[in-house]
């Protein structure tokens, strides 16, 4: 290892620790800041990395935006239609009613990561003191001494190797892209069935090239991997309907087992936790990235208010206090955003009589209440600061 310290040590060279990282150099290039990447420095390995379609929400491109890293391939959401396969029930969110370009953006993984390398390397050109580490899995991270260590080596539910507080939800998401007959351009489409939710969301691929998210018992997800194209699409068309026509193609399926991860206490001492190290959500409401996002963004802040001063004010108990200013920032988005979507998990997956009718009757009054859809809507996009 080059480097044995230095102020910030971010551990974790994923989209939200190169986001901080960026979003840090950027207010205050001097910063001494190390970023910890088990990735190769070349982005060919990355090419053919995940291709998952995330959902970014419109404040998430605001953010991205400000250190030039929206990538060129995206397509918007401008409708999205939500509903329960086989019972009443469903609403409408349209962009003209919040007065918004889109309502989100469906965006590969790996475009959003590559991207994010790109932004870095043109801010690493003015910042000296900044050291980017590609490191290998068997490297002592500890050989680096840091005043304040960021932790965002997130990785997936079921491979993070802690498990504080949260639930496995029995269930695995089957990602593909999927083409279609008659598919509405910028339409997404939102249908909870009796395993869980299933999602059709636009992509970059044209019109008729869509997204598909299914979410089911690992049970059920894996022979539905395992079926051959033209019985996958055969049920596919069954559970989802004729809203959008014939399913035609499938590719390229995937599976990623679901479950809530969270930690109480996102600091500790000199040490922080952002986006998927601090929590792992459902992708039932699409906040994920979203939400570490705006972690990366408002610890950025933090982290220049501290080290931008004087040596003086490096102390270990000024940055302890800026770490917990952080956290009680956090607080209010983090809750909020943790609690709706376990709420959306359990209660779109319950096939209960009573919550069946209520969750169609929160559907309609969804529909035909505004302020509370908005309200909705505008946590989706842009949390709660």
């Amino acid at each position: 290892m080059s480097v044995s310290t230095c102020d910030i040590l971010i551990q974790g060279g994923g989209p939200v620790g190169l986001a901080c990282a960026a979003w840090t150099l950027q207010k205050f290039p001097e910063a001494k800041l190390v970023l910890l990447d088990r990735n190769s420095s070349n982005d060919d390995d990355l090419v053919s990395a995940d291709s998952r379609g995330i959902a970014l929400s419109h404040g998430s491109k605001l953010l991205l935006d400000t250190i030039n890293a929206w990538p060129k391939d995206f397509a918007q959401i401008h409708r999205v239609h939500v509903s329960q396969a086989g019972r009443f029930g469903r609403a409408l969110m349209t962009r003209e009613e919040l007065k918004q370009d889109a309502l989100g953006h469906i965006i590969r993984y790996r475009d959003i990561h590559i991207t994010l390398r790109q932004a870095l390397r043109v801010i690493q050109a003015k910042c000296p003191n900044f050291v980017w580490e590609h490191i290998q899995k068997d490297t002592q991270e500890s050989q680096i001494q840091a005043k304040c260590i960021v932790h965002a080596e997130g990785g997936l539910f079921k491979t993070q190797d802690w498990v504080e507080s949260g639930k496995d939800y029995g269930q695995s998401a089957l990602v593909g892209l999927v083409e279609v007959e008659n598919a509405e351009p910028h339409q997404a489409w939102e249908r909870f069935t009796s395993e869980g939710p299933l999602a059709v969301l636009p992509s970059h691929y044209g019109s008729n090239i869509l997204n598909l998210v299914w979410c089911g018992s690992p049970e059920s997800s894996q022979r539905r991997l395992e079926l051959s194209d033209d019985n996958f699409l055969i049920e596919l068309q069954a559970e989802f309907g004729s809203r959008i026509g014939r399913f035609l193609k499938i590719q390229d399926r995937r599976l990623y087992e679901l479950g809530l991860n969270y930690r109480k206490e996102i600091t500790n001492g000199n040490e922080v936790w952002i986006g998927n190290a601090a929590q792992t959500l459902h992708p039932v409401a699409g906040q994920g990235l979203n939400l570490g996002l705006r972690d990366a963004f408002l610890l950025a802040e933090k982290l220049v208010e501290v080290f931008s001063g004087s040596i003086e004010e490096h102390s270990p108990a000024n940055i302890h206090n800026a770490l917990q200013s952080y956290a009680q920032s956090r607080k209010v988005d983090r809750t909020t955003t943790i609690g709706l979507t376990d709420f959306m998990a359990r209660v779109f997956t319950s096939n209960l009589a009573p919550i069946v009718m209520a969750r169609g009757l929160a559907l309609s009054a969804l529909q035909w209440l505004p302020p509370v859809k908005t309200a909705l809507a505008r946590q989706m996009m842009f949390g709660r600061r």
